[in-house]
């Protein structure tokens, strides 16, 4: 049987890791990418914010078709499946 004894939070790990870094957010309908600068319960805001429609290779220094959107973004936490750190 396996048993959990312990159980441990970590600051700075999950978005709030991320603040201040360039970061991919892979959403419901799309990919937004920008500077990560806030994060609270319900949303994390983008600066220098965009949506990825082309990723290109992975291994690519930039997006293949990023479109900024020329205002802070805020992006819903239910929305998000995964996120990481961007190009």
């Amino acid at each position: 049987m396996k048993k959990l004894v312990k159980v441990e939070e970590v600051d700075g790990e999950g978005l709030e890791g991320l603040l201040g870094e360039k970061v991919v957010l892979f959403c419901m309908n799309y990919f937004y990418a920008g500077v990560l600068e806030g994060v609270n319960k319900e949303y994390v805001k983008l600066t220098d914010a965009g949506i990825v429609y082309d990723t290109g290779a992975w291994s690519d220094k930039d997006w293949s078709d990023f479109q900024k959107v020329g205002f802070d973004l805020y992006v819903q936490k239910s929305a998000i499946e995964s996120f990481g750190k961007g190009k």
